[in-house]
């Protein structure tokens, strides 16, 4: 008669614990070196060995050439102990005998002497299902039992133990078994079962396991039948139902080809699976890819992917349709593969910039031959400042160009006004050189939003770009003919004074004005940069930033509230 696997190798000595070395060891020491607890506590994964260990250890105590770590499994005890007909064992099952009856029927036993072995061995399985009356009722005889009484007690919750139980036990603690130890017993069984197999097809019945033996040696149970003595990828993953793993790579190079065609072919074939699985599937594919350093996929695409996967979980507990939730996940990884990486959009910067200066250092190493020039274009170059004449930079020209565009973007009437009335002279040692024209709303409009020019001034041209103006070419009419037209040559209003007066900078002996202090520069936006107005005048007075910060004020003000960093804004 044939016989399930998991009980046909289950282990009958310490040394056949798969992946518990620490604890077989502990207790081998503990029976050689006759230091023997009354009370033990075995937690961990099912299948991880606890009942299987308790058996082991109890046949232990009761060789007749023990305590031993090591039973002859030849003498009558170990033979009735193997057999599982000991009547010094006593195997107790919690999860159904869990009252306080059983319990104190339990105590009852505790109170006669062994009948055939050295000690009395009560295994208590699944301890944790006990209830609260039947953990009161054990406690005193767990913590003082008679020297012939051993109590061994098994749970997968250990946290569901009240703590006085806790402390009155030795606690060993069951690991989840390693993925390789239990392909490692899963070869030596089918080597001895004479049964072929490919070892990709144990990995997917190991995964399936989840650390579990018994559940893994399950599954294998059911593969042998159902791929008839031959277990291989194809009946594991199909009897599983799962996605075979070459599947899984032709649809992540159809990811990473980016062809919508083949990605909505095999969305098609996932129809078949259960949405979460295939996420699932699809994590731990991603997984044996960073593990095995795939250079198609570099950590920064595997984040990008991982985090897409991660978002898909909380789509399909909402109960959303499970085939658009895959659907979306694939072309949202397709999507992904588009973002550049902040070191590569440096280095397409730094590339550009490398290009534009060789290109302007071939420009200036070969000058074109410039055409004779006519009287009225020499008389406009004589009027124009002679630095920004001498050196012509069309490359500046069309930084100048780039920067109407960004205004454009920015606002559309702003970049209009800019265009109207800024006429480009010239760009030299970090000073961008325009003469202004502007007026009424252009005016107005650039000497509100002078701050957003001068941001992208150096943008486009760097930071640290200072706006020098010069006189236009070609001034604007003054106000003066429209009160003329009005009827009132000799009389002009206020604002039409004003504008005239603001149109007319005073500038030095190369045509361009400055304005003033670097302060009024730099935090005073110098609007009239723009609005033809940079005044050489100093403004009113002007304090030295030492003795504003030394002021008693500033200093209360800056213990009071703690402040690192004081910024002095001259007042406009």
């Amino acid at each position: 008669m044939s016989q399930a696997l998991a009980l046909k190798y289950r282990p009958k000595r310490f040394e056949d614990l798969i992946g518990q070395d620490s604890i077989s060891q502990t207790l081998a020491m503990a029976l050689d070196q006759n230091r023997l607890g009354h009370a033990y506590l075995f937690s961990g994964l099912r299948g991880s060995g606890k009942t299987s260990t308790a058996r082991i250890f109890s046949k232990a105590l009761l060789c007749e050439n023990g305590p031993t770590s090591k039973p002859c499994d030849s003498c009558e005890q170990c033979r009735m102990a193997n057999e599982g007909r000991h009547i010094d064992i006593i195997e107790m099952d919690a999860a159904s005998s869990r009252k306080i009856d059983d319990i104190r029927d339990l105590i009852e036993h505790t109170k006669y002497k062994p009948s055939v072995g050295r000690y009395k061995v009560f295994i208590i399985d699944e301890v944790h299902m006990l209830t609260k009356e039947a953990f009161n009722a054990l406690l005193k005889t767990l913590e003082e039992p008679p020297e012939f009484v051993k109590f061994i007690l098994a749970t997968t919750d250990p946290l569901k133990l009240p703590a006085t139980i806790l402390s009155r036990t030795q606690h060993f603690r069951f690991k989840k078994i390693a993925k390789p130890l239990v392909i490692k017993h899963l070869e030596h069984i089918l080597n001895t079962e004479n049964i072929a197999f490919e070892p990709e097809a144990l990995e997917i019945l190991a995964r399936s396991g989840s650390g579990s033996l018994r559940d893994t040696l399950t599954l294998l149970d059911q593969a042998i039948v159902y791929s008839k003595s031959h277990v291989d990828v194809a009946t594991v993953t199909q009897m599983l139902g799962i996605i075979d793993p070459e599947f899984l790579e032709k649809l992540f190079d159809a990811v990473l080809q980016k062809d919508e065609r083949k990605i909505r072919e095999y969305l098609k074939d996932l129809e078949n699976y259960e949405a979460e699985m295939v996420i699932d599937e699809m994590s731990l594919f991603l997984k044996e890819k960073l593990l095995q350093n795939d250079p198609k996929f570099s950590p920064m695409l595997l984040e990008r992917f991982y985090r897409i996967l991660a978002e898909a979980k909380p789509l399909l507990a909402l109960n959303t349709d499970g085939d658009f939730v895959l659907s979306l996940t694939l072309f949202k990884m397709v999507e992904a593969m588009n973002i550049k990486q902040i070191d590569e959009m440096i280095e397409a910067l730094e590339a550009e910039l490398r290009m534009e200066n060789g290109k302007w250092k071939t420009e200036r190493a070969a000058p074109i031959p410039a055409p004779t020039p006519s009287p009225a274009a020499e008389a406009k170059q004589a009027r124009a400042p002679a630095p920004d004449t001498q050196h012509p930079t069309p490359n500046n020209e069309i930084r100048f160009k780039k920067l109407i565009e960004k205004l454009y973007d920015r606002n559309a009437d702003l970049g209009k006004a800019f265009e109207e009335s800024i006429e480009f002279v010239g760009y030299e040692d970090g000073v961008l050189s325009w003469a202004s024209h502007a007026e009424g709303e252009n005016r107005e409009l650039l000497k509100t939003h002078f701050g957003i020019v001068r941001h992208f001034v150096q943008d486009v041209f760097g930071v640290g770009t200072k706006i020098q103006l010069v006189k236009s070419d070609n001034p604007p009419p003054p106000k003066v003919e429209t009160a003329v037209k009005n009827g009132t040559p000799n009389e002009r209003s206020p604002s039409s004074s004003t504008d005239a007066d603001l149109s007319s900078p005073e500038s030095d002996a190369n045509g361009a004005t400055h304005t003033g202090s670097m302060v009024e520069d730099v935090d005073c936006n110098n609007a009239g940069c723009v609005t033809g107005n940079c005044s050489e005048e100093e403004p009113s007075k002007e304090h030295d930033a030492k003795e504003i910060l030394n002021d008693p004020m500033v200093k209360k003000a800056q213990e009071l509230f703690g402040a690192k960093k004081i910024v002095i804004r001259s007042k406009v």
